[in-house]
């Protein structure tokens, strides 16, 4: 079975940092666009950043200059490096990716989640 797994978070201090990994395992042919949600208590859950699989990334506003999304091919595996945290950036973390699978007759692409990962900066 096809599936996101996530490590990685945790509880930190303010201005400390924290790196989250996001593994597609099962039966994989391919990766497309990978990024990186989080929801906090209340909100909806945005994008905090994406990495196509040519490598082009976009970031929210409010992470610039402080969070790095990146990606190693060879392990399937997104990354997101979260450096000068705030308090504010406290939520559960979500990562999305674009898998190619395969049945019995044919392959196609898929959108998937992984399960979240909690995040929570200390002030």
């Amino acid at each position: 079975q096809v599936q996101l797994v996530e490590s990685g978070g945790g509880l930190v201090q303010a201005g400390g940092s924290l790196r989250l990994s996001c593994a597609a395992s099962g039966s994989v042919l391919g990766v497309g666009t990978e990024g990186w949600y989080r929801q906090a208590p209340g909100k909806q859950r945005e994008l905090v950043a994406d990495i196509s699989s040519g490598g082009s990334t976009k970031y929210a506003d409010s992470v610039k200059g402080r969070f790095t999304i990146s990606r190693d091919n060879a392990k399937n595996t997104v990354y997101l490096q979260m450096n000068s945290l705030e308090p504010e950036d406290t939520a559960v973390y979500y990562c999305n990716a674009d898998l190619q699978t395969e049945n019995t007759y044919s392959t196609y692409w898929s959108n998937y989640w992984g399960q979240g990962t909690q995040v929570t900066v200390s002030s």
